[in-house]
C-alpha cells in the first residue's frame, strides 16, 4: 500500500510525462487489439472455407455406382479429406430449384437427366486441395473438376502477410515503449536525486527506493493497455452490423464475448510484463 502511495505521488507531480507514457502504451495495445480481432476474423474465414466443399467434381453421364464408390474410396485412404459428400442428380435438381426460384422459365427448362452427380471435397489442409483436384482429373469418370485455386492462395498469402506485418508492427511498437518507459523513468530518477539519497542515508534499502519506480511503470502499461482494448472494441462492436452484412455467408461476426474478455487479460498480462520490465530496466541503470 505504501509503495501504491508513493507511485500515485510520483505520477500527479509529473503529468505531462505521465501522459506521454501511457499515450505510447495505448497506441501499443491499440495495434495489439486490433491485429488481434484481425488474426481471430482471418482465422475464422480461413476455417469457414476449410469446412467449404473446396473441390467440386462432376461425373459423366454413363458414370456407374461402382466407379463413383471406387472413386471415394481411393480418395479417402489418402489421409488428406475432411469431408466427402455425393449429390445425385435429383439432389443437384432440388438445389438448382433452390437457387432459381424466383426465375420459373429457367426452372422449366431443367430436368434432373440435364445435371450431372458431383462429389463435394473438402481436405484436412487446405495445401492438399491441388493434389486432390489433379488426382480427380486424371480419373476416366470425372467430366469436370471446379477448383478456385486463385482465390484460396490469394487467402492464405493475405492472411500470413497480415500476421507478418501485424507481429512486426507489434514488436516495434513495443520495443518503443520500453525506451520510452526508460527514459521517462531515468528523467524522474534525476529528478528526485536528492530525495532518493536521502533515503538512502536515513537506511532505506534499494528495493524499498525502486518498487515505486516499477510500480509506475506497471501502472502506465495497464492504463494503456485498458485504453487501447477499450477504443478498438467499442468500435468493432458498433462496425459488428456493417461488417456482417458486407462478410454474409461467412460467419466471423458477432465476435464472442469470450474472446473480447481473453484478448484483455492477455494485453493486461503483457501490459505489466512490459512496464515492469521497461520501469526494471531504468533503476537498474539510473539507481546504482
Amino acid at each position: 500500500m505504501r509503495y501504491t502511495k508513493t507511485t500515485w505521488r510520483n505520477i500527479r507531480r509529473s503529468p505531462y510525462q505521465a501522459f506521454a507514457a501511457i499515450l505510447i502504451m495505448t497506441l501499443t495495445f491499440l495495434a495489439i487489439s486490433f491485429f488481434g480481432f484481425l488474426l481471430y476474423g482471418s482465422s475464422a474465414v480461413v476455417d469457414f472455407f476449410e469446412s467449404r466443399p473446396q473441390v467440386t467434381a462432376f461425373f459423366k453421364s454413363e458414370t456407374k455406382q461402382t466407379e463413383i464408390n471406387a472413386l471415394e474410396n481411393s480418395l479417402q485412404s489418402t489421409g488428406k479429406i475432411a469431408s466427402i459428400k455425393y449429390v445425385s442428380k435429383e439432389e443437384a435438381l432440388k438445389i438448382y430449384k433452390q437457387q432459381n426460384k424466383n426465375d420459373p422459365l429457367l426452372l422449366d427448362l431443367v430436368t434432373a437427366d440435364i445435371l450431372p452427380a458431383s462429389l463435394e471435397i473438402s481436405t484436412i489442409k487446405i495445401e492438399d486441395l491441388n493434389t486432390v483436384s489433379e488426382t480427380l482429373k486424371t480419373s476416366s469418370a470425372i467430366q469436370e473438376v471446379v477448383f478456385q485455386k486463385d482465390v484460396i492462395a490469394t487467402l492464405t498469402s493475405w492472411t500470413n502477410v497480415v500476421r507478418k506485418i501485424g507481429i512486426a508492427l507489434i514488436f516495434v511498437l513495443s520495443l518503443v515503449s520500453v525506451f520510452i518507459i526508460i527514459t521517462i523513468t531515468g528523467i524522474k530518477i534525476s529528478q528526485k536525486k536528492e530525495d532518493i539519497e536521502i533515503m538512502t542515508l536515513i537506511g532505506a534499502t534499494r528495493w524499498h527506493i525502486r518498487w515505486p519506480f516499477v510500480f509506475e511503470g506497471v501502472f502506465y502499461g495497464v492504463i494503456g493497455a485498458i485504453i487501447g482494448w477499450a477504443f478498438s472494441s467499442t468500435l468493432i462492436l458498433y462496425s459488428t452490423p456493417f461488417l456482417a452484412d458486407f462478410m454474409r455467408g461467412i460467419p466471423v461476426f458477432p465476435i464472442p464475448m469470450l474472446f473480447y474478455f481473453s484478448l484483455l487479460g492477455g494485453e493486461l498480462l503483457l501490459a505489466i510484463i512490459l512496464g515492469a520490465f521497461s520501469s526494471f530496466l531504468a533503476v537498474l541503470r539510473y539507481l546504482k
